[in-house]
C-alpha cells in the first residue's frame, strides 16, 4: 500500500472501525432459580391433577351348553376395557347360582340347554339381573315367551356383528332393549295381526324343565321367589283356571287402533321397554297410553285392566265396565 494512503475517515477524523456481528446468547427457556429465593413454588395452574378412578367394569353371566360359544364369548366381552365375564354356565340350574353368587350387571342366556333350559330359568334369574337372550333358537313363539317372562333383549347368533352385541350388553344394563332381525319379525307379526301369541306347549318342552327340577331358593333370602311370583301376569292365571270365559266386549271400550296394540302388549306380559321397543315408540308415549286406557277401561292397576281387558273381571252391577 502506499505510504501517502491511510484508511477511510468518518467525518470527525478519526478511521471508521466497524465492530464484528455479534450473535446474541440464547434466552433459556426456564429461568435459573434465584438462590436467594428458597420458598416453595406454586403448583402451575395446568400441571394435571389426580387421575379419574377408572369406571367399575360391567360384569357378565354367559349361560350357554356349548363350551366353545362361552369361551369365545368371553375373549371376546373380556376384551373391551368396561366388561368383565365373571362367570360361566352350561344351563339353565348353574345360570341361576352363578348369578346368585356373583350378582352381574347382565346375564347372556342360551335357550336350548340340557337340564334346565333357558326360559324355564327365565323367570327366576329376572329378579335378580337384567337377561339378555343370545341364541340360535328363532321361533317366533320362544321369541314372544322370552319377551313375557321378562328378558331384556333377544339376540339370534348370525344376526349381529361383534360390535354390536357389546353394544346391546351395554345397552341390556342401561335398560335398552336390543332385537336382531328374527326377534323384531317375530314382534311385527304380532302387531300386524293385532291378536296376542298363542299360549300353546313351546317346542321340545321348553319351559316346562322347572315343573320336575326345581331350581334351589337363594341362600338366607326370598328375593328371587318375591319377583318370580311379580311376574307371572294375569293372562297367565286365567288360561289354567279350567273355566270358559266368554269372548270380552273390546269394542265399548272405545280405544283407537294403538292403544289396542298396547292393551294387547300390555295382556301379553310387556314391561313399558318392551312395550315402546316393540312399537317403536318412546317409553313416555306408552305410559301416555296406558294412562288413557286405564281411563277408558275404569282400572286403577295393570292387572285391573287386563283382567276388563280379557273379560276375567267380575262383574259389578254398580260400575260401569
Amino acid at each position: 500500500m502506499p505510504d501517502d494512503v491511510s484508511p477511510a475517515s468518518n467525518r470527525y477524523g478519526a478511521a471508521a472501525h466497524r465492530p464484528a456481528p455479534q450473535h446474541p446468547s440464547p434466552i433459556p427457556l426456564t429461568p435459573a432459580p434465584d438462590p436467594r429465593n428458597t420458598a416453595i413454588p406454586s403448583p402451575s395452574p395446568f400441571f394435571p391433577g389426580p387421575a379419574a378412578p377408572a369406571a367399575e367394569r360391567l360384569r357378565v353371566v354367559v349361560a350357554d351348553d356349548n363350551p366353545v360359544v362361552r369361551a369365545g364369548l368371553g375373549v371376546l366381552l373380556s376384551g373391551r376395557a368396561d366388561i368383565q365375564v365373571v362367570a360361566e354356565a352350561a344351563d339353565g340350574r348353574e345360570a341361576y347360582e352363578k348369578t346368585l353368587e356373583h350378582r352381574p350387571d347382565v346375564v347372556l342366556l342360551d335357550v336350548r340347554m340340557p337340564g334346565v333350559d333357558g326360559i324355564s330359568a327365565l323367570p327366576h334369574l329376572v329378579g335378580i339381573a337384567p337377561v339378555l337372550m343370545l341364541t340360535y333358537s328363532r321361533e317366533s313363539e320362544i321369541v314372544h315367551e322370552a319377551l313375557r317372562l321378562g328378558a331384556g333383549g333377544y339376540l339370534v347368533h348370525g344376526e349381529f356383528t361383534a360390535n354390536q352385541l357389546v353394544q346391546a350388553v351395554r345397552d341390556t344394563k342401561d335398560g335398552r332393549a336390543n332385537f336382531t332381525v328374527t326377534a323384531a319379525d317375530a314382534l311385527l307379526a304380532h302387531m300386524r295381526h293385532g291378536t296376542p301369541p298363542q299360549r300353546g306347549p313351546l317346542p321340545e318342552g321348553l319351559g316346562s324343565a322347572l315343573a320336575t327340577a326345581p331350581v334351589p331358593p337363594p341362600p338366607r333370602t326370598a328375593e328371587p321367589s318375591e319377583s318370580l311370583s311379580q311376574l307371572q301376569p294375569v293372562v297367565g292365571q286365567s288360561s289354567v283356571s279350567g273355566g270358559s270365559v266368554s269372548a270380552p266386549n273390546r269394542q265399548q271400550y272405545g280405544l283407537s287402533s294403538r292403544e289396542v296394540e298396547v292393551m294387547d302388549l300390555i295382556a301379553s306380559g310387556m314391561s313399558n321397554q318392551q312395550i315402546a321397543a316393540t312399537c317403536f315408540i318412546s317409553e313416555k308415549t306408552v305410559k301416555n297410553h296406558i294412562n288413557r286406557i286405564f281411563t277408558k277401561l275404569h282400572s286403577a292397576t295393570r292387572s285391573e285392566a287386563i283382567a276388563h281387558w280379557l273379560g276375567t273381571a267380575p262383574r259389578n252391577p254398580g260400575r260401569q265396565p
